[in-house]
């Protein structure tokens, strides 16, 4: 039997104090001492097998834990602060991989800030409202409040097993009035800000679901993006929240935030180019105010005293639902041709009147329904203006030098076009009629959901009144005990008598509340804030806690949140600066999107059935199905229904908490979709990495047990000059490392470079060569000890050395000497 030999040098170990700059050697020399790093018998485990895996983590996990909530409670003033949020999760009742691989990175984050120095907030909660429990409960026939808290703890079971240390005293649960009480409380003041309006609308209908859908919830292929069915148009009094009075503001402050990973482009290319402003109009009828409030969208706003017409689509929400002016729209209306009514609207910044045209078209430009029509400005507009026989004034005029000012436009008149719009949508804006810059393709925020399981809208509807908003002081409306939902037809609230029923708060008569519910969407636009001051009773946060947490450094979650929960929380933050309740407009400075963890799927070529892996033949080149047929193999989102899903206890049951958060994050970059498969990918490399800075750790142990202590005037220059390198190369990979895990995020790289220093630091670990030795003496440490001396290959490498301690590996044919050098 041949043995292969090893020869380890004890070279001193050193430590050095960081003050700021990388660490050099030989500043300090340090005792060497034994510690029990893990085991409750004291005894070390040379080798790294599963069960020593799970020891380790049994008992290190809880310590850790511990720890950090001890930190938590201790919190100091003086440290800087670091703010790492992960997207709370909608309480489902368990874990998945992506899941894990979201919480690992905050998780991990948190850690390595903390030992920085910063004192860490790492909250978690739940995003617990919405359709998903509502209809959970009605299949299984429970209260969605019963099934949500359920899965809201067995949740919190499952984070508690992946080691993860949040800071829980800090949870927050977006069902509990404690937290939807301060919902209410936020969009009352947007109720009193003018922001939040009702008005009747074409909406998108989900007829399974049976709510409305925002535009964002559909698919291109016009299917819902909850229950898949073909959505339909329908036309209903919803609530809105006007978004496009910020969309300037938000557009241009994606400049001054860093890199998102191509988010900020999509942000920017939702809210599109903020060229142009709305105005508002009240229709009239013969001279008489109907009552109705228009606002149209202009492109060219300084040109609106140059306005002819209004124009709006025959789709017009006017002539398809309760408006008082339906009738006259419907006689004046004539398919195919531009109609002109009898119906006039008055421009509240100009104080002129234009009529209202029905256009011809199907369609304007995006999303827009009623445009003003300036024959200066466009052809089309002119070609209009000109058949209808509609009179207008010329606003503008073209200097000699093809630089054009306005004309006819009152105290706006002289000014250059550029001037112009500056002024005039100012001046609307502060006149509260319009003017503020927005895009043809954005829309205000249909909050509206016909739905039980949601934050109660704090508005009732009083017939001398109007609609009014629930006294602060009486929040929060909760939600009625209601004795069965079905999820169909209107919304369940309507059947709550008792709490619909009500008395209006201005002026005490009979009124009945709002029973559509908030979505969802506006429960996590402002749950970033809460965290930062979870349990006050009075206010949703106080502005000093919140200063002084905001903005979150780091924002962590999925590519299906890059637009829309991003922009309206955005939008609230800027808003909530505005009314003096916090003193930034920007709520997250850095945001890390995390790509999906994927699974191999089967399906049949033909019907797309997805199939389990047991019903497979895989002994041919390419798989068929045991049923017969091709099959095609794809990498897609894990899931039940595509039996590609993994249950992540399961992964942990068998890999171990440590391996499987390591692997998470270093088979990719987090941006990057992850193709789950344990026999080809990193997992394999993740375990033998462990398993080699088990043994560094043992070999260095058993190096500190010899009781000398490291004298580095005992080195040699060849010697030293290798001490050297080994000291740049820790310096190296914790610069590295640094810069990983604080500016690009490129985790993988990072273990990679820890990987690198694990082999440097294996000092001088090298083959010296091959000794023969008889079987029946090969697990005799002493026998091969003495085989080798006398060997030649012994003679030249150990004939002057003194051994301190000869390793004889007992899995292979290896043994390690370890000498003074």
């Amino acid at each position: 039997m041949r043995v292969s030999v090893r020869r380890l040098a004890l070279y001193p170990l050193f430590a050095a104090q960081r003050s700021g700059a990388l660490q050099s050697p030989f500043l300090h020399q340090i005792s060497p001492r034994s510690r029990t790093l893990f085991s409750e018998t004291g005894v070390w485990e040379k080798d790294y097998r599963t069960e020593t895996r799970r020891k380790v983590e049994g008992w290190w996990h809880p310590r850790i834990m511990a720890q950090w909530r001890k930190d938590a409670v201790e919190e100091s003033p003086h440290k800087k602060k670091f703010y790492v949020l992960s997207m709370f999760p909608y309480p489902s009742g368990r874990l998945h991989m992506g899941h894990v691989r979201v919480y690992t990175i905050s998780d991990t984050i948190g850690h390595f800030q903390k030992m920085r120095g910063h004192q860490v907030l790492n909250p978690m909660g739940w995003d617990a409202f919405g359709l998903p429990a509502e209809n959970a409960a009605i299949e299984r026939g429970l209260d969605p409040e019963d099934w949500t808290k359920s899965n809201i703890q067995s949740m919190r079971e499952q984070l508690d097993t992946l080691g993860l240390c949040f800071n829980w005293d800090r949870e927050v649960t977006t069902c509990l009035p404690d937290y939807y009480r301060w919902t209410q409380y936020l969009f009352i003041k947007l109720f009193e800000a003018g922001l939040a309006y009702q008005k009747e609308a074409v909406v998108n209908w989900d007829p399974v679901d049976q709510t409305v859908l925002a535009d964002e919830q559909v698919d291109e292929n016009g299917h819902s993006w909850r229950s898949g069915a073909l959505v339909e148009q329908k036309l209903l009094t919803q609530w809105f929240i006007k978004t496009t009075n910020y969309a300037k503001p938000l557009l241009d402050a994606l400049q001054d935030l860093p890199e998102w990973y191509g988010v900020k482009a999509m942000q920017a290319n939702w809210i599109g180019e903020c060229t142009g402003c709305y105005f508002d109009f009240k229709l009239k009828v013969n001279g008489k105010e109907t009552g109705e409030t228009l606002s149209a969208y202009s492109s060219s706003p300084e040109t609106v005293y140059g306005a002819a017409y209004l124009a709006i689509l025959p789709s017009h929400r006017l002539l398809h639902g309760s408006s008082s002016v339906r009738s006259a729209l419907q006689e004046a209306f004539q398919p195919g041709r531009d109609s002109l009514t009898d119906i006039t609207a008055h421009n509240l910044f100009t104080g002129r009147e234009v009529p209202l045209v029905i256009s011809h078209k199907e369609t304007f430009d995006d999303y827009l329904d009623t445009v003003v029509g300036v024959p200066d400005c466009n052809e089309e507009d002119l070609s209009v203006a000109r058949a209808l026989n509609l009179s207008w004034a010329s606003v503008l005029k073209t200097r000699e030098d093809g630089t054009q000012t306005l004309i006819n436009s009152e105290e706006f008149s002289g000014l250059t076009r550029d001037q112009a719009f500056n002024s005039i949508t100012q001046k609307a804006k502060e006149q509260k009629v319009g003017g503020y810059l927005t895009s043809s393709k954005l829309r205000d925020w249909l909050i509206s959901r016909q739905r039980y399981w949601g934050t109660p809208i704090p508005v009732v509807h009083c017939g001398s009144c109007g609609p009014v908003a629930v006294p602060e002081e009486e929040l929060p409306v909760t939600l009625p005990k209601l004795p069965s939902i079905t999820g169909k037809g209107a919304s369940p609230l309507e059947a709550a008598h008792d709490w619909v029923n009500c008395k209006c708060p201005r002026c005490k008569g009979p009124a009945r509340r709002e029973t559509d519910t908030m979505d969802t969407f506006v429960d996590s636009a402002w749950y970033y804030f809460r965290y930062t001051d979870p349990h006050n009773a009075y206010r949703p946060f106080e502005r000093h806690l919140a200063d002084h947490w905001l903005p979150v450094d780091v924002y962590i979650g999925g590519k299906e949140h890059a637009v829309m929960h991003l922009y309206y929380a955005r939008f609230l933050c800027h808003f909530c600066k505005d009314q003096g309740l916090v003193g930034h407009r920007e709520p997250f400075r850095k945001l890390l999107v995390q790509g999906l963890i994927k699974g191999q799927t089967f399906k049949l070529a033909g019907s797309g059935q997805y199939l389990k892996r047991e019903e497979i033949n895989f002994t041919d080149k390419e798989p068929v199905a045991l049923s017969g047929g091709r099959v095609e193999v794809t990498w897609e989102k894990m899931s039940k229904s595509k039996h590609n899903g993994l249950d992540p206890q399961d992964v942990v049951q068998q890999y171990g908490v440590d391996t499987v958060r390591l692997y998470i994050l270093y088979a990719a970059p987090p941006e990057q979709d992850i193709l789950w498969n344990a026999k080809t990918d990193a997992l394999a490399g993740v375990l033998r990495w462990q398993s080699r800075l088990w043994q560094l750790v043992t070999k260095l142990r058993a190096a500190r047990q010899l009781g000398d202590v490291p004298n580095p005037r005992l080195l040699k220059k060849k010697e030293l000059a290798e001490a050297k390198k080994i000291w740049e190369n820790k310096n190296y990979a914790i610069q590295e490392v640094t810069t990983h895990f604080t500016e690009d995020f490129l985790f993988n790289a990072a273990i990679s470079r820890l990987m690198g220093l694990t082999n440097t630091l294996s000092i001088n670990n090298k083959s010296c060569g091959m000794v023969t030795v008889p079987v029946q003496v090969s697990k005799d440490t002493s026998r091969v000890q003495q085989l080798v001396l006398e060997s030649p290959v012994g003679q030249k490498f150990l004939r002057e050395r003194s051994i301190k301690r000869a390793i004889l590996s007992p899995r292979t044919a290896l043994i390690n000497f370890l000498v003074d050098e």
